[in-house]
């Protein structure tokens, strides 16, 4: 598989050795800092499933970005402790590719129980395809933690040069920044996973080929702002803060959102080592119970401002509440020209969105991010897509314990399909047909 080279792998990794010492930092929780919300935690509770938790600690990974804020407000607000999960620890990961190793090595290594996850990490983990000697780290997919909130960043250099959502009017100018020799140089933040299949459709639906037109590489998410300030980047595509860090800053605009590319699309998960979840069971269940009632929590407006208060903590993301608040409430000064967008439902969602529930994990989007990889060559194309899946996606964990929990039946998904999904540009995906959407696209690297 060409896509996940030992180059590569070794490049997603060189953070492992900074991140090892944040890792031993954070083996416990610092204290809050100053003015941070304080929530005295219910009782613990069993809600459905008889007995409590067969363990009461667990370590979880996440990245300072707006997906990870169903994990953190979990913790702060006491909904883990509440379902019996009286210590958990949330470890902040410097890099994607620390997140990765710290999975792999495990909590009795010093690493992670589970974590939050760009798609389909767990997948290629499971199958020993983003680890160093091939080793599979067979995983659950459990939840899906939120939707949107994610955006394209285009550096200030290329103002008036028509770099937003349909990119056919850009064309050109791609074309001629290549025949300069300078070709347009966009960062994601892992190979292969969501934030690189975003910026790769975006591209590819305005005609650029991701693969010859433009260059792409990986930088960590806090790493991208200093990146495009110094001119060594022409975009990235990452979670909020980061891209509209760049307008706040006067750096840039934003090129597109994702939720203008595919509304309610899918962003990142939730998924534990299969190991540990099959050792305690109850406890897992307990992890999802308090990360669903705090997906329910972060998506009642009145709310926002205290998970602003809670994510803005130099324990967290270390960003003023104010940097936070326009994108976590969906409010999107475009610059270059573009209309502000102002809807609370262009923003992050956590628990429900137009389309549905958000928490649940649909195999349907799995196939989706799986059938990606296909189309640029990262998996081969008789991948066994739908067996992956079975073994992988979780789903129906998701359901116990939304039952245990008493959440309403019209919250829990009866399929394990969202149905036919349609993009910006007119395209659509079908889970029962993934080939035909294949077929359907202009641009891909594999042969069909």
């Amino acid at each position: 598989m060409s896509k996940f080279s030992r180059r590569q792998f070794l490049y997603t990794a060189s953070t492992t050795a900074a991140s090892t010492v944040l890792l031993n930092a954070c083996t416990s929780l610092n204290p809050p800092a100053p003015n941070q919300p304080q929530t005295t935690a219910s009782p613990a509770v069993n809600v459905g499933g008889g007995e409590g938790p067969e363990i009461t600690t667990a370590r979880l990974g996440y990245i300072p970005i707006f997906e990870a804020t169903p994990i953190i407000v979990a913790k702060v607000k006491g909904f883990f402790e509440k379902y019996g999960m009286t210590d958990v620890q949330v470890v902040k990961q410097a890099s994607w590719g620390a997140l990765r190793d710290n999975v792999i090595i495990g909590s009795k290594g010093g690493g992670l129980d589970a974590a939050q996850f760009q798609m389909p990490m767990p997948y290629l983990l499971n199958e020993g395809l983003i680890t160093a000697n091939k080793e599979k780290i067979p995983m659950y997919v459990l939840l899906q933690t939120s939707t949107q909130g994610n955006g394209i960043a285009i550096a200030g250099k290329h103002s008036g040069k028509n770099v937003h959502l349909d990119l056919s009017q850009a064309k050109s100018y791609f074309t001629q920044l290549k025949g300069n020799k300078k070709p347009f140089t966009a960062a994601y933040t892992f190979p292969g996973a969501n934030q690189e299949l975003w910026i790769r459709y975006w591209l590819a639906a305005g005609g650029i080929n991701p693969d010859t037109d433009v260059t792409l590489i990986a930088v960590p998410p806090p790493q991208t702002v200093a990146n495009m300030k110094t001119g060594t980047m022409d975009g990235f595509s990452t979670g909020d803060p980061w891209p509209y860090r760049i307008v706040q800053e006067n750096i840039g605009f934003m090129g597109a959102l994702t939720a203008q590319i595919w509304k309610a699309h899918p962003e990142e998960y939730f998924a534990a080592r299969a190991d540990w979840a099959d050792q305690y069971p109850k406890a897992t269940k307990a992890l999802l119970k308090g990360l669903m009632e705090a997906q329910q929590w972060c998506d009642d407006p009145a709310n926002r401002d205290e998970a602003l208060q809670i994510l803005s903590g130099r324990e967290y993301f270390n960003l003023a509440a104010d940097i936070l608040a326009p994108p976590m409430k969906g409010q999107y000064n475009m610059g270059d020209g573009q209309p502000a967008i102002n809807d609370f439902n262009m923003g992050p969602l956590f628990w429900k969105d137009s389309k549905g529930s958000v928490s649940y994990p649909y195999k349907s989007h799995d196939t989706w991010f799986l059938t990606e990889n296909i189309r640029w060559g990262m998996l081969p194309p008789d991948t066994d897509v739908k067996g992956w899946i079975e073994r992988v996606n979780r789903e129906d964990i998701w359901r116990e314990a939304a039952t245990e929990a008493g959440i309403a039946s019209a919250d829990i998904p009866t399929e394990t399909t969202r149905g036919i999904e349609t993009f910006f540009d007119g395209v659509t995906f079908d889970a029962n047909d993934p080939m035909a959407y294949l077929k359907s696209l202009k641009i891909k690297k594999v042969a069909l």
